[in-house]
């Protein structure tokens, strides 16, 4: 038997219904088996203990979102394990003990109102700050309640008293002023797309009901999703509107207050952005404009008016190289501040529009192995300051403050969570099957030179998410203290080298991801550094996919995996969930000549009992209303079924990203480590 294949019933189709009862007694007998094997022990109880203490830890950063004089706060810690939200001011942030301004107190609210609530976001209504739309999920979920908040007041606005109120659901808003919102939601049948997102705009009065909204605009069933929003620079106020009709293509249009769309006429796929008359383009593929050929990964600016005119005359910003990629950019109030990548290590960069053009000058220094991102930049209220955030493996996080053409001081400093003393951080290269380079980052002590051993490697690959250095307290706590190797993977897919390092491995080219991370795990061990008995991978969601693809075809690799909220059945994913919107990413296997590709690795219908693979611990979440726990479920059931070691735990609760408290996800880090310490390390 070779999993469920073409003609084969699926006997576990069963496990995709939720919430039955017998699907999660299923789920529950299996956690129980996990827990007894991998969680009874006083090791893990000490190790779940320390990952908790530094998850609730005051001496942890308080990373702020900065809207004008104000710094906002999400802050979880063992008092409040559902969060607080609260503010203060940039003076008093600077202090070493802070006073906040609570605003929100989760956990008195979810015992109030007997709701499971986790956290989702602020939209804060500006220049005033007097109101802000809560959204709030049940159980981590995607799904949202929006509710409207006094912020004066403290209190949530009544839909009697003429507050907003969304019921559950994927919901796209913002605000335009004080008594209107554009708002996208699940208005009845017909209004979401394929994907389970909105497909129809509205502009929603106070006081008004939801129904009566007035109508904006429609997409089409088969798109991703529409939204609209309203850019409040004074003097360039500008309402716009997006129709996203794949995962990377989207039509933008500036709404006229006359009702018509003016379309901005760039590549779908580009990303548009404007500030004040200036309207920047991020290329995702190569465009020719006037005879000249700007190449993918490019950044162009143009005068915006004269560029909805018909001019076309841009100049290049950033121009990518085989090295080097843009990895983010944003807007102080007069200049362009830029991240860019140069062999997955930062480098920052300041740049100044003026009459005779642009200049470029250095932003600061970024440590190697480390990376360096900008942030809390405030166009409208805060003039030339930001932040900027460092870490690296073993370097726990500095927050630094400073102001274009001034000193950078620092503001805070996180603890160190783990004991790096000798740990070392190198980056290697490994050749894949069609001899693209594929660059990884290596985590060890310097002991562990010259003598293969226990080792971890991780990977994602998928929706140009680039994976970069950063200070992981849980993998030190729970792997490298123990004498284990970390490796971070930086394999096709992701955005490393820009967005052709994406685009090559979309669709029919999907398996070089794949063949990219088999790549790495030869090349530890032809380096000494690990055997395959002693090597362990793990991912999630489409890195969960990656795992599931290494256990079926690369099995030979590895001596344990870990497969965390994955992407499992290939032939299903478009009809789960968000699955349809990942039809870009992956092809649709409704068409034959797509699935003849997505076939060939879609790891449920690849499965074997005449196979030895390593052992799997499969992880899942009842409530993610993303990926499906059907996936996880199925194949565990599957393996079993086949006679595999295979080991699953599903949080009841949690969502997409797995835990929506503290405590549980300081359980799944422990029970992770500890399946790959019994695995790896003889127990």
């Amino acid at each position: 038997m070779s999993g469920v294949g073409e003609g084969v019933t699926d006997q576990y189709l069963w496990l995709e219904e939720v919430e039955s009862e017998r699907a999660l007694a299923w789920a529950e007998e299996r956690n129980a088996v996990a827990k007894e094997k991998f969680a009874a022990s006083e090791r893990f109880r000490e190790l779940e203990a320390r990952v908790l203490a530094m998850l609730d830890t005051d001496t942890r950063i308080a990373y702020p979102g900065r809207r004008g004089s104000w710094l906002y706060n999400y802050w979880r810690d063992r008092d409040h394990p559902k969060g607080l939200w609260r503010r203060t001011t940039f003076p008093e942030y600077a202090k070493d003990d802070p006073e906040w301004e609570i605003l929100i107190d989760l956990d008195a609210l979810a015992a109030a109102e007997g709701e499971n609530w986790v956290w989702g976001s602020a939209a804060v209504l500006r220049p005033e700050q007097r109101r802000a739309l809560i959204s709030l999920s049940r159980g981590g979920a995607d799904a949202k309640v929006v509710r409207e908040f006094d912020i004066e007041a403290k209190t949530f606005i009544a839909p009697e008293d003429g507050g907003f109120y969304l019921p559950e659901a994927k919901s796209d808003f913002a605000w335009i002023d004080d008594d209107t919102l554009y708002v996208g939601t699940d208005f009845g049948e017909g209004s979401l797309t394929d994907s389970g997102y909105p497909r129809v705009v509205k502009r929603w009065h106070r006081g008004t009901p939801l129904e009566a909204a007035e109508f904006v605009y429609e997409g089409e069933v088969t798109d991703v999703a529409v939204s609209a929003g309203y850019d409040r620079t004074p003097g360039y106020e500008r309402h716009f509107l997006g129709r996203a009709t794949d995962f990377f293509n989207e039509e933008v249009y500036l709404l006229e207050s006359d009702g018509t769309l003016r379309f901005i006429d760039v590549p779908s796929d580009a990303s548009e952005s404007w500030y004040k008359e200036l309207l920047l383009v991020r290329l995702k593929s190569p465009w020719e404009v006037n005879g000249t050929t700007y190449p993918a990964g490019s950044l162009l600016a143009t005068n915006f008016e004269e560029f909805l005119s018909g001019a076309r005359d841009f100049e290049a910003l950033f121009t990518p190289d085989a090295h080097t990629a843009l990895h983010g950019y944003g807007w102080t109030e007069n200049h362009l501040l830029l991240i860019t990548l140069e062999d997955v290590q930062t480098k920052l960069h300041v740049l100044t529009p003026g009459p005779d053009g642009w200049t470029r000058e250095p932003l600061a220094d970024s440590p190697r192995m480390a990376t360096t991102s900008v942030m809390n930049l405030d166009r409208l209220e805060g003039g030339d300051e930001f932040m900027l955030s460092t870490s690296g493996f073993t370097r726990p996080t500095t927050l630094m403050a400073g102001s274009v053409g001034g000193p950078i001081e620092v503001l805070k400093k996180e603890p160190e969570f783990f004991d790096a003393d000798g740990v070392e951080t190198e980056q290697f290269f490994a050749r894949s099957d069609d001899g693209t380079e594929i660059p990884y980052f290596v985590i060890r002590h310097r002991d562990r030179k010259g003598t293969p051993g226990p080792t971890v490697m991780s990977g994602y690959g998928g929706f140009e998410v680039s994976r970069t250095p950063g200070y992981f307290g849980a993998v030190g706590m729970g792997w490298i203290e123990r004498g284990g190797t970390y490796v971070m993977t930086n394999i096709r897919g992701g955005g490393e080298y820009g967005p052709e390092w994406h685009t090559s491995v979309l669709k029919a080219n999907r398996h070089k991801a794949y063949e990219d991370f088999a790549a790495v795990a030869r090349d530890l061990v032809a380096r000494g550094i690990t055997t395959p008995a002693q090597l362990g991978a793990v991912g999630g969601s489409n890195g969960g996919l990656l795992m599931g693809v290494m256990l079926t075809r690369y099995p030979e690799l590895f001596g344990a995996i870990v497969c965390q909220v994955p992407l499992l059945d290939m032939k299903r994913y478009h009809l789960l969930l968000a699955g349809a919107s990942w039809i870009a990413e992956y092809g649709d296997p409704d068409k034959p000549e797509e699935w003849e590709f997505i076939s060939k690795y879609s790891p449920y219908q690849n499965t074997s009992a005449d196979r030895r693979y390593p052992p799997i611990l499969l992880t899942t979440s009842t409530r993610d209303d993303r990926v499906h726990p059907g996936h996880a479920r199925k194949m565990a059931a599957l393996l079993e079924s086949e006679g595999h070691d295979v080991w699953y735990y599903e949080n009841i609760e949690g969502g997409h990203g797995g835990a929506a408290d503290n405590k549980q996800s300081a359980f799944q880090a422990a029970l992770i480590y500890e399946f790959f310490a019994h695995q790896l390390m003889g127990g």
